[in-house]
């Protein structure tokens, strides 16, 4: 709220809407718009990387649901590897392992029988030990941002 007279009207009323863009602009970085911003950056080392895989794959599970992860890399019969299916966190919390755990339960039954789950997480901020052990106990393995240049053989294709 401002308060105006006659004479400052117009300035002020300026003043309001470039604090309300202002606003509008800090909105930008909620959460689905980090998110966002984090599979771009996986994305781009993906590339530099020439990690072969395919963005925004959806499987249906065993209940009919479809469940959609960031990244699929496909199987490798040159190098030996597994399809990986990976989920990016950007902010990796109780509630989006669980979506993860779900999701990699209802789909496991219907992909290849070797293929693994991964989880890329954000650990800018301090990842939780009981989001990494959930993860671990349903054999999802912890990709760490911060560590990625290590996981380059483990994505190759």
């Amino acid at each position: 709220m401002v308060t105006a007279t006659d004479d400052n009207f117009a300035r002020r009323k300026h003043d309001l809407l470039q604090a309300m863009l202002a606003v509008n602009d800090l909105f930008y970085l909620a959460s689905p718009h980090i998110k966002n911003l984090f599979i771009e950056d996986a994305t781009r080392w993906f590339d530099e990387n020439n990690i072969l895989y395919t963005p925004k794959v959806k499987f249906s599970g065993i209940s009919g649901f479809d469940y959609v992860f960031d990244f699929a890399i496909p199987k490798s019969g040159r190098l030996q590897k597994p399809e990986r299916i990976i989920k990016a966190m950007a902010n990796p919390s109780v509630d989006s392992a669980k979506s993860l755990i779900l999701g990699w339960l209802e789909t496991q039954p219907v992909r290849p029988a070797d293929s693994e789950a991964m989880a890329l997480l954000n650990d800018n901020e301090r990842v939780s030990d009981t989001v990494v052990e959930a993860l671990n106990n349903h054999k999802i393995t912890p990709l760490y941002w911060t560590k990625r240049e290590d996981y380059k053989e483990l994505l190759a294709a």
